[in-house]
């Protein structure tokens, strides 16, 4: 039927939208976290850090704001600039595939900083002697980066990807909601805004908390497999 329908395809959209945003965003904070750790200047460092945390703190109703802005097809930034050099409007908004990317890339813009914090501070434990060694086996900065970062920091990077993969199932309203319109509703459904229409504009609280206990079921089932996987090829894992 077309409620079952619906909600299927909620599901869909909610695990497609988190695996494309954990694959473009997990390994990119791990290299802005290495760029920033390379860092000598400690003024710069630390003026980088705090424009990269900022975004993390603004709202998804300005960022959907400034996105609506930038992106629309008829009096968006981009679309303007792409029309004045003599191309043609980009549907970013209306088009399912250009809505994912713009998605993908706030999200990006929006979660890279915070996510580096973790990173950061498992960098600051990287034993010098290690550094120095390699140095002088006569390894670049790129094999060091490689060779003795990347290992020393390893346990962290399996627990940070098994709390990402846990919650797949898991979207915040307000991205897909703002971002979202109906020309891209086969793409924008996630279940909480699924659940939203279900529960607070149809009234059917007890189909949106069956949900809710669904969701969770299959975040703790998620986090127990990738758990069991990152033990399985020699990791520690989180459980």
């Amino acid at each position: 039927n077309r409620k079952g329908l619906n909600f299927w395809s909620a599901v869909r959209n909610t695990l497609l939208l988190n695996l494309t945003t954990l694959c473009v965003t997990f390994p990119i904070t791990i290299i802005v976290s290495l760029m920033l750790n390379e860092v000598l200047s400690i003024r710069f460092k630390k003026i980088s850090q705090s424009l990269l945390y900022l975004p993390h703190f603004i709202s998804w109703v300005v960022v959907a704001g400034i996105a609506t802005n930038l992106f629309s097809q008829r009096n968006g930034t981009i679309n303007n600039l792409i029309v004045n050099a003599g191309g043609q409007a980009i549907p970013f908004l209306s088009s399912n595939g250009w809505w994912i990317f713009v998605y993908v890339m706030l999200n990006l813009w929006k979660e890279v900083g915070w996510g580096t914090i973790i990173y950061l501070a498992a960098l600051t434990n990287v034993d010098e002697s290690m550094y120095e060694a390699a140095y002088l086996d006569g390894a670049t900065k790129f094999q060091r980066m490689i060779y003795v970062t990347l290992p020393a920091i390893k346990s962290v990077i399996v627990t940070m990807l098994i709390l990402q993969v846990s919650k797949m199932m898991t979207i915040g309203l307000d991205a897909p909601l703002l971002l979202g319109n109906d020309k891209v509703m086969g793409v924008s459904e996630v279940i909480s805004t699924y659940v939203y229409r279900l529960g607070i504009q149809n009234a059917k609280y007890s189909d949106s908390t069956a949900i809710g206990l669904f969701q969770s079921v299959v975040n703790i089932l998620i986090l127990f497999l990738a758990d069991k996987f990152a033990k399985l090829i020699g990791e520690e894992g989180i459980i």
